[in-house]
């Protein structure tokens, strides 16, 4: 496998093997729809040569708000404003998939009513419980997945993935840490696994068995008590069983520190792709494609990895917050690899000014 060559996801055909990973950038408006600004940001996304780009996570009920100024897809009320932002990056030329999600726990805004979660377990990330969520409270959230991905087909999306990731409610269930339940959705492997299963079963009954469905997972939430990598290679063989077109291969939640999904001081190729060995040993279990992320930053490492057969895409998030035409100058034969330091500026700029750019380089 080469990154330049085109490569499909399920019926869905990429003009090359980069995608944008998800990211939350603050430029939603209160009611969770996108704002002129994050068309904006989208379409010179789609203009720099990826070949698939995804929006950040957006929630499919108020309950499953995480961030202020967060996408949420939770009404047929709302499917213009999207269609205003795929429009605009297909007339770019480009790709784009809608990332769905769910919170649980994890808020970090107060919008008045409790979270949910598996478990009264305290959320390290802000230090509440939650509410346990009954057996009626999951199918209502396997429904919503559901109903989001409709809208996001009939928004003119090219893909949806759901976040069973990164701390967020689907992975909450997958963590023995926060999962306690003692009924079909608790204690065993396979029972913490249900939930993720059936989200994707209802996504797929709603979507239709050609639009292409991908989920993006841990390989381990490298905390005391949380999913480890047996889990994990489990979870993922159930949900390419699932019908699932891609797994995207990420690590970590939000409150792991130095061991979260987006690390710091990737400044050098060996600590460049920090999922790829995890990666690895999972792509021979695996019957979809594999895209892994995670401190990629050079044109070399993307290229060994295809080569090696360790993944079958490969996924950026800061490199091209810092660069959105880093693909493109890669393809144009400029092997230098990204600017991007791994500061995570980034992050403290959508949260403090309500705008994704990297603070490092672009002065604004």
């Amino acid at each position: 496998m080469k990154p330049f060559e085109p490569a499909n996801i399920g019926t869905l055909k990429l003009n090359n093997r980069f995608v944008r990973s998800s990211t939350w950038d603050g430029m939603a408006d209160d009611s969770g729809n996108p704002t002129e600004p994050m068309v904006q940001l989208h379409q010179k996304l789609a203009t720099g040569g990826v070949g698939l780009m995804k929006t950040g996570v957006a929630y499919v009920d108020r309950n499953g708000l995480t961030f202020p100024r967060q996408l949420g897809l939770y009404d047929d009320n709302q499917i213009p404003a999207y269609e205003k932002l795929t429009a605009a990056v297909h007339q770019a030329g480009g790709l784009v998939g809608i990332q769905l999600g769910h919170g649980g726990s994890m808020r970090f805004v107060d919008i008045g009513i409790p979270t949910v979660g598996p478990s009264p377990v305290v959320q390290p990330a802000n230090g509440k419980a939650p509410e346990e969520l009954t057996v009626d409270g999951i199918k209502q959230i396997v429904a919503a997945f559901a109903s989001a991905a409709s809208r996001a087909k009939r928004a003119g999306f090219d893909c949806v993935e759901m976040n069973f990731g990164h701390g967020y409610l689907v992975s909450q269930f997958l963590s023995p840490y926060f999962n306690k339940r003692t009924d079909e959705y608790g204690g065993s492997r396979e029972n913490r696994g249900r939930l993720a299963c059936e989200i994707v079963t209802a996504v797929r009954a709603a979507v239709g068995p050609d639009y292409p469905v991908l989920v993006k997972t841990n390989c381990a939430d490298f905390t005391d008590g949380g999913l480890n990598e047996e889990d994990a290679r489990y979870v993922c063989r159930e949900l390419a069983n699932c019908s699932v077109d891609a797994i995207e291969l990420s690590g970590g939640t939000l409150a792991g520190g130095d061991l979260g999904p987006a690390r710091p001081n990737i400044n050098s190729r060996d600590t460049e792709a920090y999922f790829k060995t995890k990666a690895s040993a999972l792509k021979e279990d695996l019957s979809c494609k594999l895209v892994l992320v995670g401190g990629i930053r050079s044109l070399e490492t993307a290229e060994e990895i295809l080569a090696a057969g360790n993944a079958d895409f490969i996924s950026l998030s800061r490199p091209l917050i810092s660069e959105p035409d880093l693909i493109k100058r890669w393809a144009a034969g400029d092997r230098a690899k990204a600017r991007c330091i791994s500061c995570n500026e980034c992050v403290g700029a959508a949260m403090g000014e309500a705008k994704l750019y990297c603070k490092k380089f672009v002065k604004d």
